[in-house]
């Protein structure tokens, strides 16, 4: 190491040090003082050992002392919390008073830990949550927040029986989903028509005085008004109206919303258009929010809003935001985080043997709108991606780029499965899916072809899965047309006849509000094709609102989705305003998700969903009805993890001063990984705002907190086992244990 990085380090450690020393040194404000005489109060044992304790080290002797003695009841507990456990069968055994000991002894065991927050810009953040009540104890120090001492109130209360955990009835279930209503609803459908005629007008007012001009839309010289706005409806239903007319600035926003956004808000969007946040909101998609909003669809598209109406925390970290996931940064020839070796930068992004994403260099690459929790927040930041459509139509290179990562696919040894996603995969052109499906089809053929001459144990992989992720059957369903069936179907016919099994669209509707008879219509049509459709959900702030994503589930199983994720917010500060935290995920998975619980027997019968997808709507009613189930809860509660793989595998092992919990997270051991993960460890993760502030934002919401009070106590989450309709088939013969294209150090 050069004596400049040494200097710049030890400044650091340096610069901390003295950060931390004077933060144990800071006074606890009143109001944190008053929590900290409520949690003592409550527990005169943790009050005497706090008082009685000469130091720190004493006192975490003590706790551990005293919290060791509730495991000799509970011997499963034991075994969780020494890891000597497999599976769920453990984690579904644990009481709610063993979650509370286990955090508790984790707290201890992990005390002084020091962990980059890159929430913070990467500072660095120390737990110790035993020796911050002793310092605020002793001397009324230790510069521990509010919410700190509300998280530790809820632990204790946990640990000693008081906070106990009523699970809701399906009645009540019912009574939280009953809340939601869906776009299919008559009296939503009317609010929509009412936003699409204020839009026209809008762009209709427009085009005649010359503010927008269009080649492809115009209107003919002397037409009425009635005539225009009848022409107006036509170009509606054309998905090029809407990339034409997308709105990109906020001041065109208000005007197309009645100038209905309040002031700060609107001053927050002009501040991120100046930070170089991209606004591309189209007129369909913006016909989805409420101006003004009658009492039955109260806070109902708020999901729909916090899409597209982005936050101070975005606008504030736009420009330092660090990349989530690790293996998206790429160096063609190198292995990325994962150990993959990729041919390009910017085209293939890869984490698991058996799957890798395709990412066209074409107008795939670009979306139909940009998601403010977008995973890709990163690369829009960096100019990587962006709503230039003309730049962003295929050059020249492009069919010779498709062959050389065509060569890629053909020569690795356990790709059975490729994602073509983006930006959307149906943001390209007809021409361009087709030239992309017929080059994987060809690539697939040579693949099988190849394998002929492979004894058994040596054979490669061969391409079992294809999937288009893409969020246009939401943003401008109007992109589903016949003749994109008409490719669909004819590719899954051939692709079908060499062992291509599974043909999947994976989209993502985040709301029941966004299920529209368009979206209806849309999906009806893929169906057609033969393709089934999945539903990728990501749990924000406010779709995880107490039976929202349960409305979800039932509304896309009676249009014939079923639903494959249902995602943790991931990124950092940036995201915070959509961040719903991680014990809400367990929450809703054991809380509400439960009551979709499929029957193991019926699993098969799932699977079968596959070999006639375009039965699936009927499938679907009929298994419901024979199990009494309201929704099927086909979908995985998970995480994508910043180093390798998805995973709700987890546990809380600390909290820093401002109550935002530290968790640390295992890999899926259900699943296949690159063998990375045996150097990589467990993965630490620390949250991007406490509980006490999650529910802060339930709470503007209009949501009632008393619902929510057993959110306190699942510190504990253990990944759900995939259902079999996910699985891939068997192959009739050995394939290779040999991994090409991997490189670990």
């Amino acid at each position: 190491m050069s004596d400049s990085k040494t200097v710049s380090l030890k400044r650091r450690h340096d610069n901390v040090f003295f950060s931390i020393k004077n933060l144990d040194k800071i006074a606890i404000s009143v109001k944190g003082y008053k929590l900290l005489e409520q949690l003592l109060q409550e527990n005169p044992k943790l009050e005497k050992i706090m008082r009685g304790a000469n130091n720190e080290i004493e006192a975490l002797k003590e706790v551990k002392d005293w919290v060791m003695g509730f495991l000799e009841n509970s011997p499963n507990a034991l075994k969780f919390y020494t890891r000597k456990y497999k599976g769920r069968e453990t984690f579904e055994s644990l009481k709610w008073e063993d979650y509370a000991t286990i955090r508790l002894l984790d707290y201890i065991d992990n005390a002084g830990r020091e962990f980059d927050d890159s929430n913070l810009r990467g500072e660095v953040a120390i737990s110790n949550p035993i020796k911050m009540i002793w310092l605020a104890t002793k001397f009324g120090i230790g510069g521990a927040k509010p919410y700190f001492f509300e998280d530790m109130i809820h632990l204790f209360r946990q640990f000693s029986g008081k906070l106990e955990r009523k699970l809701p009835d399906k009645h009540q279930v019912k009574g939280w989903m009953s809340r939601w209503p869906s776009g299919l609803d008559s009296r939503v459908i009317q609010l929509r028509e009412k936003n699409k005629r204020r839009i026209l007008d809008v762009i209709i007012n427009r085009i005649d005085k010359g503010e927008i001009y269009s080649r492809y839309f115009k209107f003919e010289q002397n037409m009425t008004e009635k005539e225009k706005y009848s022409k107006a409806l036509k170009w509606w239903d054309t998905s090029q109206f809407h990339l034409n007319f997308a709105i990109r600035s906020p001041d065109l926003l208000n005007e197309m919303l009645g100038f209905s956004l309040d002031p700060d808000t609107l001053e927050n969007l002009k501040c991120a258009e100046k930070a170089g946040i991209p606004f591309f909101i189209n007129p369909y998609y913006l016909s989805l929010i409420n101006v003004r909003v009658p009492s039955f669809a109260m806070g109902s598209d708020l999901a729909i809003r916090d899409y597209i109406i982005y936050s101070k925390q975005l606008v504030n970290e736009f420009g330092n935001i660090i990349a989530w996931e690790k293996e998206d940064q790429v160096e063609p020839g190198k292995p990325n985080i994962a150990g993959w070796i990729l041919p390009t930068h910017n085209n293939i992004h890869r984490r698991y043997p058996e799957v890798a994403i395709l990412i066209p260099d074409t107008v795939g690459r670009a979306c139909g709108g940009l998601c403010q929790s977008c995973q890709r927040m990163y690369d829009f930041q960096s100019g990587h991606l962006n709503f230039d459509l003309e730049k962003l139509k295929p050059k020249e290179s492009w069919p010779d780029k498709l062959k050389r990562l065509m060569d890629y696919f053909e020569n690795d040894s356990q790709l059975r499965d490729i994602l073509i996603t983006g930006g959307d995969a149906l943001m390209g052109s007809d021409k361009s899916i087709e030239e992309i499906l017929e080059a994987i089809f060809q690539m697939a053929s040579r693949k099988i072809e190849a394998n002929q001459s492979r004894k058994d144990g040596e054979k490669f992989a061969e391409l079992v899965r294809v999937r288009l992720g893409t969020r246009l059957p939401v943003y401008i369903p109007q992109r589903i047309t016949k003749n994109l069936v008409r490719i669909l179907s004819e590719f899954k016919s051939k692709a079908s006849k060499i062992g291509v099994k599974q043909f999947i669209v994976q989209t993502h509707f985040e709301s029941a509000m966004e299920v529209t008879p368009e979206a209806s219509n849309g999906i009806k049509k893929l169906i057609s094709s033969g393709w089934i459709v999945t539903n990728q959900h990501v749990m924000t702030a406010s779709s995880s609102r107490r039976g929202h994503i349960a409305k979800l589930r039932q509304v896309l199983n009676e249009i014939g989705i079923l639903c494959y994720y249902t995602f943790s917010v991931k990124g950092y500060m940036e995201n915070q305003h959509n961040f719903a935290t991680n014990a809400r995920a367990v929450q809703e998975q054991m809380e509400e998700k439960k009551f979709g619980e499929i029957p193991e027997k019926l699993f098969l019968k799932i699977s079968d969903f596959l070999l006639e997808a375009e039965k699936i709507v009927e499938n679907i009613k009929v298994l419901l009805k024979s199990v009494d189930l309201p929704f099927l809860s086909t979908d995985r509660n998970i995480l994508n993890l910043p180093g390798v793989g998805k995973s709700l595998s987890f546990r809380v092992i600390g909290v820093t001063r401002y109550g935002r919990r530290i968790l640390e997270f295992d890999h899926d051991k259900t699943r296949i990984h690159s063998p990375i993960i045996k150097k990589m460890g467990r993965i630490i993760i620390i949250e991007s705002k406490s509980i006490s502030e999650y529910l802060e934002h339930l709470e503007e919401m209009g949501e009632d907190l008393s619902e929510y009070k057993s959110i306190w106590g699942y510190s504990i989450g253990e990944t759900e086992p995939l259902m079999p309709i996910y699985e891939y088939p068997d192959y009739p013969f050995k394939i290779t244990s040999k991994m090409t294209n991997l490189k670990i150090a």
